[in-house]
């Protein structure tokens, strides 16, 4: 009796090339955890306090006259203080980079500022440059007036421009949002 296996070997080659070429969370990386970052961002900070902000429908439309398309009505924040100072507030956010999830976390100053921004876990095969500090040290000092944009006053990275332009806008939107929480009194 003779086994033919041919087939059986080729199927198995077809499903090999098949799981190489499609997208996978195989090269997810976890960098930082939303705690961590706020250390790192805030690392005068003796203490940080979870907060929710929950914007009302008139305040969601506030936002939406800026141009920043409202993702929600909720916000976990941190607020870093130190003693009785509040030194600012860290919101950790996720965005779409290609396929995949990118959690990331900013943090901005009392002036409203952003002070840094932390890649915390990245999924994707290819762009994973935006973590590099070089990258994310372009947003320190930008603030709800700045356009916060790829082409504008953020530079793209070749092969990561899906990546740099939602972390941008991500960033654009947390800035805007605590910007109006700010101008509403809802951070006081």
């Amino acid at each position: 009796m003779r086994l033919h296996l041919a087939p059986v070997t080729a199927l198995a080659a077809s499903a090999c090339v098949v799981m190489a070429t499609a997208p996978s969370s195989a090269f997810a990386v976890d960098y930082l955890s939303a705690e961590q970052a706020a250390k790192l961002l805030f690392p005068e900070a003796d203490r940080f306090e979870p907060r929710d902000l929950n914007l009302d429908a008139d305040q969601l439309q506030q936002l939406r006259q800026t141009g920043i398309k409202p993702r929600s009505a909720r916000w976990a924040l941190r607020l870093a203080w130190r003693g009785k100072d509040l030194l600012g507030v860290v919101v950790a956010d996720e965005v779409l980079g290609k396929f995949e999830l990118i959690s990331y976390a900013v943090g901005l100053g009392q002036d409203g500022r952003v002070r840094g921004v932390e890649i915390l876990s990245y999924r994707e095969s290819h762009g994973h440059e935006i973590r590099l500090p070089a990258w994310r040290k372009q947003f320190v000092g930008k603030n709800a007036a700045a356009p916060l944009q790829v082409g504008e006053d953020i530079a793209n990275i070749s092969g990561a421009t899906l990546s740099c332009s939602h972390v941008a806008e991500g960033v654009k939107r947390i800035v805007t949002v605590l910007d109006l929480a700010r101008r509403n009194g809802l951070l006081a």
